[in-house]
């Protein structure tokens, strides 16, 4: 009985991922007759063809595309073996590692955190982030979970699963000078200063079509996707901010500014995302089916 090399296997998973073996060769800074001949030793151990040359390229052929799934899933174990000796996710004081999109009200994090709190005395760790990244670092194992506002494409080699935590309607705060507008909302909001997210946020270009369908004119004076941001800037007055009405009515709660009205039909999602790993972090598994997120 033949048994599989991995280190062929590694090289085969290269020179798929780069299309050549001349490409595999710069990036693993070996020789390129030293690849070619450990593939053929792979395609003779496994008794198939794994690649077919079309055009200058090697393409993989039906045999291929099956042992390039199962080495991903195989070298995605090996990061994760790594990452859970040593991030000691195994041992008594559990770990929580979870991204979040810089995007996200900053209440939500607080909710998510004391969750998983309320009946471990474990160590959480929340790394922010764009959403690109985020995933990445998911699939690498670095961290447990996302929570984003919007799911992940899933496909054979990147697969995510996404449970919904909630929709949120969006309401515009904004300090006590402010509390004429409430008279003739929405309609009221023409001309005014408005602190928005930025253009890659679906929650701006949702604000953009109602303003625009409704012919509101504002006036952008600030755009950042930072909601923690958003909520200084519109406490001190510089402008309105649209927000999830569950994040605004903390500042409200707290004296900081006032709600001046609901944009009836503007709402955002709120996800939570994980990918399959062998070894579950307990705590992630009661987040991702327990979890949810109380919306206003």
């Amino acid at each position: 009985m033949n048994l599989l090399n991995y280190q062929h296997l590694y090289y085969f998973r290269v020179v798929a991922q780069e299309g050549s073996v001349s490409q595999a060769a710069k990036k693993l800074r070996l020789g390129q007759p030293a690849i070619s001949i450990q593939l053929r030793q792979l395609e003779a151990a496994l008794g198939w063809d794994l690649f077919e040359r079309r055009n200058r390229r090697l393409v993989l052929t039906e045999a291929g595309e099956v042992a390039l799934k199962y080495a991903d899933q195989i070298f995605q174990m090996g990061d994760e073996l790594r990452e859970v000796l040593k991030d000691q996710t195994f041992s008594r004081r559990p770990h929580l590692q979870l991204g979040v999109l810089d995007s996200i009200p900053k209440k939500f994090i607080q909710d998510a955190i004391e969750f998983v709190r309320e009946s471990d005395d474990c160590l959480v760790t929340v790394l922010e982030g764009k959403g690109e990244f985020l995933f990445s670092e998911l699939l690498s194992h670095r961290i447990d979970l996302v929570v984003s506002n919007y799911p992940p494409a899933i496909n054979d080699r990147k697969p995510f699963y996404s449970r919904l935590l909630g929709t949120a309607p969006i309401a515009v705060f904004g300090t006590e000078k402010f509390s004429p507008l409430k008279k003739g909302f929405p309609g009221s909001l023409d001309g005014q200063p408005v602190i928005l997210p930025t253009l890659h946020s679906r929650l701006r270009h949702d604000l953009e079509h109602y303003f625009r369908v409704k012919g509101i004119g504002i006036r952008l004076v600030v755009e950042t996707q930072d909601t923690a941001v958003q909520k200084i800037l519109g406490g001190a007055g510089e402008g309105l901010v649209p927000l999830p009405r569950f994040a605004g009515l903390e500042g409200v709660s707290q004296g900081e500014w006032i709600e001046i009205g609901k944009l009836v039909g503007v709402k955002e999602d709120f996800w939570l995302v994980s990918s399959p790993r062998q070894i579950e972090n307990p705590l992630a598994a009661r987040l991702m089916e327990s979890f949810q997120l109380i919306t206003q």
